[in-house]
């Protein structure tokens, strides 16, 4: 038998003992609307509590769903409208089965095979997407300057079912972005004083980095990186790679999974470079695993033994950021993640989850692959060379009403320094509340307002010498590919966020948002110190050197920004698919800084005041985004 028939013969055996429903374990990504709709509907009381362990896959969402549309009308808060239901009835056929052969209406081509046995069938999809976008941004003050970006990314994907407890999918996408920012100046990874003559070891050394802008043709802190590896136009090749397409550059991302569900459902699992968010109380507000850090590979469970019991674990490899090159850029970046979750929740009433995730040197490390040890008890056994952090999040509801949270993120702390007084007391924490709206006209209509504070250094960490990569210290920042896994704001933040989102129609979202964010200038003169996810703080005197003392706007300079944006889109409809949806998002941003009389970092208070430089400007920015995304 030649080599391609034998091919053939094993791939129909393999075909004729699988059985499958369409993609049923595949994950829906974090931006679909769907998990707002979850969002509201656990408030309101209409579905039980889903893990905070996104993404969720298909089956995990129709099972929602199916749940939701069967709840009691005759409750006195939070029931569906019509509208609402139209919205929820309208989300299970885009996740139903595509009719076998070629669908244009969703761009692809469905594939079945009955089994021998008839236990089920194999399907297998291939289709297309495309999403277009373009974004400017006019600035006015002292001088008026305009900004454009866009991003166009064609995808292929392949996906489908080997059975009923697994589910596979291939997506490679290729693209052409565009994303100016600006060089604001140089930074020091420790201050501006710290001497290196004093370094306990060579690993501690101060560097003076660059600093760059946000992408100035977008929204700040909105903007995330979509490709693997960007080429310029010019020069398409391997010495032809960039950092950052500040001019008009090529790229191309793949995102493959691999997951399912057995014992009923009760044990999920999934290996994939996908977005993800663990521990949000609200969607996008995590500060452990946020929606906005960049994908990697990782393998992920979550075991529900019962109703209002979740466990969930993950472990992966984190990705470099090429600042340097392939090779340089990636000498000092070879780190894996892994992070522990327990989630307890009083049925609507009250939630609590708390864990552990700690960045660590790539290494065949059995206590961080194992998801029962813990990363904060095993690091004490095998020594302290790991980058160690805890969580946890508790919120209270009364369904139908409105819900209260708060969320701590722990990096270091020593109370005996005092919690609010030296930059060692690294950590993070968030207040929030959410009310439906019980407005017919503004179905899944809700209002959020949340306050972040983030500590100085807090997602940052010294460079450190491992036994097991020799002189060569590592990076261990709370990072993946320069972006942090946590909040979407870099160290020593603020944030006062208020947001208002509702689905008017049946295939139409709106939104309108407002932010303050202030941030330590990582930049310029008066720069703080422990405001870049590249700082290092000190490893001596942490305690009591005046240096290391922190006051919140007053021992430097400081960026103000005022974020006022309305956005909305529109799903055009073809028998119950959507072909295509057109988004935009329009408003202004305020920015200025202020800043002290005396020195930056001094170890004292000083009175602020705003001021308008060559190198702390003002500005006002009026940014608007469209776009269209085809078989989204």
């Amino acid at each position: 038998m030649s080599r391609c028939r034998l091919q053939l013969f094993v791939i129909l055996i393999f075909l004729s003992f699988v059985s499958v429903q369409a993609q049923t374990h595949v994950s829906v990504p974090l931006g679909d609307p769907v998990y707002h709709i979850l969002e509201l509907a656990e408030l309101r009381g209409l579905c039980s509590p889903l893990p905070t362990a996104k993404p969720y896959s298909r089956s995990v969402i129709l099972t929602a769903i199916n749940e939701i549309l069967s709840s009691d009308e005759g409750r006195r808060f939070g029931r569906l409208g019509e509208s609402e239901r139209r919205i929820l009835e309208n989300t299970k056929v885009r996740y139903s089965n595509a009719a076998e052969g070629f669908n244009l209406s969703r761009g692809v081509y469905q594939f079945k095979r009955k089994t021998v046995s008839g236990a089920g069938d194999f399907s297998a999809a291939l289709g297309v997407k495309h999403e277009t976008l373009f974004s400017g941004a006019l600035y006015t003050g002292e001088d008026t300057d305009f900004y454009w970006g866009t991003e166009n990314w064609l995808s292929v994907y392949f996906n489908g079912d080997l059975g009923s407890h697994f589910s596979y999918q291939f997506l490679v996408s290729g693209g052409i972005m565009r994303s100016p920012r600006e060089e604001l100046g140089k930074y020091n990874t420790y201050y501006a004083k710290y001497s290196n003559r004093n370094a306990v070891d060579l690993a501690h050394q101060n560097e003076r980095i660059i600093t760059y802008s946000e992408p100035l043709a977008y929204f700040p802190y909105t903007y995330k990186k979509r490709w693997d590896t960007i080429w310029s136009f010019q020069q398409v090749d391997a010495s032809g790679m960039i950092s950052w397409p500040q001019s008009n550059s090529l790229g191309y991302s793949m995102m493959p999974e691999m997951g399912g569900a057995f014992l009923g459902d009760h044990i999920t699992y999934r290996i994939g470079r996908i977005d993800r968010e663990w521990g949000a109380m609200s969607n996008g507000n995590s500060l452990v695993f946020n929606s906005a850090a960049q994908p990697f590979l990782a393998f992920e469970a979550t075991a529900t033994p019962f109703s209002w019991l979740n466990f969930s674990a993950l472990t992966g490899v984190l990705e470099y950021n090429n600042t340097g090159g392939i090779t340089v850029s990636s000498a000092s970046n070879q780190n894996a993640f892994s992070q522990g979750m327990v989630e307890v929740n009083i049925k609507n009433y009250v939630h609590v989850d708390f864990g552990s995730s700690v960045i660590w040197p790539k290494r065949f490390e059995l206590g961080y692959l194992f998801p029962l040890a813990d990363n904060f008890f095993y690091q004490n056994n095998i020594g302290d060379f790991d980058n160690l952090a805890f969580f946890g999040n508790i919120k209270g509801q009364y369904p139908g009403i409105a819900n209260l949270w708060f969320s701590l993120f722990l990096d270091e702390i020593n109370p005996e320094s005092g919690i609010f007084k030296m930059d060692r007391a690294m950590f993070a924490y968030q207040a929030g509340t959410t009310v439906p709206l019980p407005i017919p006209a503004l179905s899944f209509g809700s209002l959020t307002l949340s306050y972040t504070k983030i500590e100085p250094y807090v997602y940052t960490h010294p460079k450190q010498f491992v036994p097991w990569y020799g002189d060569t210290p590592m990076e261990q920042a709370y990072t993946n590919n320069g972006k942090g896994l946590g909040y979407y704001l870099p160290p020593n933040s603020d944030e006062l966020k208020l947001r208002f989102e509702a689905m008017p129609e049946i295939n139409t979202r709106v939104n309108v948002q407002y932010q303050m964010i202030r941030h330590g200038a990582d930049f310029g003169p008066h720069a703080v110190d422990g405001s870049s996810y590249l700082s290092e703080l000190d490893p001596e005197g942490r305690s009591d050197k005046a240096v290391l003392k922190k006051f919140f706007l007053e021992d430097g300079a400081y960026q103000w920004l005022h974020i006022i944006k309305v956005g909305a889109e529109y799903s055009f409809p073809i028998k119950g698919a959507t072909p295509f949806t057109v988004f935009g998002e329009a408003g202004v941003v305020i920015s200025y800084f202020t800043d002290i009389a005396g020195d930056a970092n001094s170890g004292s208070a000083f009175s602020y005041s705003v001021v308008d430089t060559d190198v702390y400007p003002k500005s006002t920015g009026f940014i608007l985004t469209l776009g269209i995304r085809i078989f989204p």
